[in-house]
């Protein structure tokens, strides 16, 4: 049987992180980054990131065996558990407030059902009293082992709102008694104390903070549960609230770590808010951190001996499109794990189904093709929950030119706003052009143009200013939009024309003279073009291109006057005419794009205005010389 090559055993993995720990990838290859260290470390305790960001893979190593020196506990709401929590409202207490009092007594069971087995496992000595009463209590309470967080959560809510809560372990009656004049939410508080103040006190009956690493409460996949409104925010928040607690309550024996999605939390606005600030710890990927995740992935599959010269010179192209490969791939994904791994994958895939050993660069301009598909369809559905109408945003975008501008959203919401208000009107607050261009910069899609570099969300740099008038679509999504040129220039191309002969007139004097005004006006545009240095580079490139084709089209008809040339000489009229039409159509598409010239440079204004002005200047010839030989002749 013959050995696999490398290209068929590579793998970088699943979309989930869940299955990649199953079958030993997440392990073999798991790269340790700021965000995991500070997560490991318990300098922060909130980790956020997009989805796909690696915020679950992290999570899910840490609960592992081995992942953590301590014990941890994974919490993962399910819908039920959402409902339950959702649904907590207490007499005298904000949202909130009061759905942080249902997380705290979540953690406080967890920690309790922690200690009854830890203290015998892990100290070796007599069971303290405390630890009894914990016992005691979870009994009482019917909190047993494998109970699901919906059922501590219904648990929780009924006997908390009721008043019910048994603290007969801690010497308490059934209930605390506040007085009549108690509110509910101050109840409830009480109780709840009681059960943390006892849970804190086995912890230091044991010495837990000193003997060996705290317990973890890993909390992850929120958005499971978040729907945007007003009370699942606020479930959010007070997860937050308590979390935060939790240092405080069981200090060094037990941490907390939230993995939330960084739409979520932009999304929430709360008093505190600014308090976690110095708890926050935000994912980030830098192109050189993918590569390192993409060469560990490739190592654990492939094998260990596999370098990154191998990888990126043998395994991969050693350049697609002109570029180095890795940097063609990782600048065409969004910064995140999954993405790179998605795309990475799809390259091993299109070389496999074409029957190669190495991927070759046609196997990775066919998988962009597709990835770019999938990560359009895939970005509306990110953000279906909080922008419902986004995918009908992205498709105003489709046929166009990569960088767009203010005044160019705004064009193109003008002829979409009604179908928008009328199909989504909960969001008609939404369809403005500057909130147009938030969202989609917010999203990802598009990036702002600063100075010579272009900046997209995610990173640590500034939020979008409302001076900031020119963007560029991500080159993510410009193949499934078919926009991969900044301003797109329509090919130039001879027009169909009449042979003057035909006419009856043969005026060679008057078409030279023409046809060699046309390559002047060539030469003075792309003498203008080299200097446009504010116009995007590629849309340089390309008007230069289409120029310099009129230019050689028209200068081989001056050097074949024969009539052997693809421009019969006799037919200069027809050609001058035709190059008018091009040079005036150029001009409107720069000057439509929105692009503006900044200080002295030349930009697309300027150009724009150049060749209208050149356009004009020929149609002017072309009518003196149809109008009057004489006239023609003096003009020349």
């Amino acid at each position: 049987m013959t050995e696999p090559s490398v290209v068929e055993r590579l793998y970088f993995g699943h979309d989930e992180a869940e299955q990649d720990m199953a079958n030993g990838l997440l392990r073999a290859g798991f790269l340790q980054t700021a965000a995991y260290d500070a997560a490991v470390s318990g300098r922060k305790m909130l980790i956020i990131g997009r989805k796909g960001s690696g915020k679950s893979a992290i999570c899910v190593h840490l609960g592992a065996e081995g992942g953590h020196a301590g014990a941890t506990v994974t919490i993962t709401p399910d819908d039920a558990a959402g409902d339950e929590i959702r649904r907590f409202e207490l007499q005298g207490l904000a949202g909130d407030t009061a759905k942080s009092l249902i997380w705290r007594y979540v953690f406080a069971v967890h920690a309790a059902r922690h200690l009854t087995s830890h203290a015998r496992e892990a100290h070796g000595r007599r069971e303290p009293d405390s630890v009894k009463d914990l016992r005691k209590f979870l009994r009482d309470n019917g909190e047993l082992p494998g109970t699901r967080l919906a059922d501590f959560a219904a648990q929780g809510r009924e006997r908390l709102q009721t008043n019910g809560l048994q603290l007969g372990a801690f010497g308490f009656q059934i209930g605390v008694d506040l007085g009549h004049t108690a509110t509910e939410g101050a109840r409830a508080g009480r109780q709840l104390e009681v059960l943390e103040d006892h849970v804190a006190l086995a912890f230091r009956d044991l010495d837990c903070a000193a003997a060996h690493p705290p317990l973890l409460l890993l909390v992850d996949q929120l958005e499971k549960v978040w729907s945007g409104q007003a009370d699942a925010n606020s479930m959010v928040i007070g997860l937050l609230l308590a979390a935060k607690d939790v240092a405080v309550k069981y200090p060094g024996a037990v941490r907390c770590l939230v993995f939330l999605r960084s739409d979520i939390y932009d999304s929430l606005t709360f008093g505190e808010g600014d308090k976690f600030r110095s708890y926050e710890m935000r994912i980030d990927w830098p192109v050189p951190q993918l590569r390192r995740l993409a060469l560990s992935r490739a190592q654990a599959s492939a094998g260990s001996g596999l370098d990154e010269t191998q990888l990126w010179q043998q395994v991969f192209p050693r350049q697609v499109e002109g570029e180095e490969t890795a940097s063609y791939l990782f600048t065409r994904a969004l910064p995140r794990p999954r993405d790179a791994i998605q795309y990475l994958n799809l390259c091993r895939d299109r070389a496999v189904h074409n029957g190669r050993t190495q991927i070759t660069e046609a196997d990775v301009v066919e998988a962009g093709r597709q990835f770019s598909v999938w990560k359009l369809q895939d970005l509306a559905q990110e953000y279906l929950v909080a922008h419902p109408f986004l995918e009908s945003l992205l498709g105003l975008f489709a046929n166009g030119g990569y960088v767009v501008t203010r005044p160019a959203v705004a064009s193109l919401l003008a002829q979409a706003c009604g179908d928008l208000e009328r199909r989504f009107p909960a969001y008609t607050e939404s369809f403005t052009p500057e909130a147009v261009i938030d969202i989609l910069h917010t999203v990802g899609f598009l990036g702002v143009r600063r100075g010579d570099e272009v900046v997209y969300a995610g990173g640590f740099d500034r939020p979008l200013q409302a001076d900031e008038r020119e963007f560029e679509i991500h080159p993510c999504f410009r193949e499934a939009l078919r926009a991969q040129d900044a301003v797109p220039i329509t090919p130039y191309s001879p027009a169909l024309r009449v042979p003057a002969l035909a006419r009856g007139r043969t005026p060679l004097d008057h078409d030279f003279r023409l046809l060699r005004a046309v390559v002047n006006s060539c030469d003075s545009l792309l003498r203008l073009i080299a200097r446009a240095h504010d116009l995007p580079a590629d849309t340089r490139q390309e008007l230069a291109r289409q120029v310099q084709r009129l230019r050689m089209e028209t200068a081989d008809a001056l050097d074949d006057p024969t009539g052997a040339a693809a421009i019969p000489l006799h037919d200069a009229e027809g050609h001058v005419a035709g190059a008018v039409t091009h040079l005036r159509a150029w001009a409107t598409t720069l000057r439509d794009s929105g692009l503006e010239d900044h200080g002295r440079g030349v930009g697309a204004q300027a150009v724009s205005r150049e060749l209208n002005t050149q356009a004009t200047g020929l149609h002017t010839r072309l009518g003196g010389l149809t109008g009057s030989t004489g006239q023609a002749g003096s003009s020349a």
